[in-house]
């Protein structure tokens, strides 16, 4: 992955959160204080940040077998980046859902 794909996919990540955020309609907090709640809101934020979680070890796998540790292999790395990957894509498709739910929903008539 270059540095400009984990750009755009941190800002993703960014905005989805703003969205989760403004879905509870609650201010800015930390992790801890979403996950003591419920609901959907608290769910999709736990979402992302696993989705986060799993970028973020994949990315320093992958620059410590680019330094050499010798601990790390390199189908650890694959294995990790694939993963890593494909729960963003599947983060994506979510959220693409969900827009596409709220567009139908407020186009309907009242």
């Amino acid at each position: 992955m270059t540095i400009q794909n984990l750009a755009a996919i941190e800002n993703v990540l960014s905005q989805m959160r703003k969205v989760a955020q403004a879905a509870a309609n609650l201010p800015a907090r930390s992790d801890m204080v979403a996950e003591q709640q419920g609901g959907f809101a608290a769910e999709l934020q736990r979402s992302l940040s696993r989705v986060s979680e799993m970028q973020n070890t994949a990315n320093a796998q992958t620059q410590a077998f680019q330094a050499g540790s010798p601990d790390i292999s390199l189908n650890d790395v694959m294995v990790d980046m694939q993963k890593a990957s494909i729960a963003f894509q599947a983060t994506l498709q979510v959220r693409n859902r969900l827009i596409q739910a709220y567009q139908e929903i407020s186009s309907m008539p009242v």
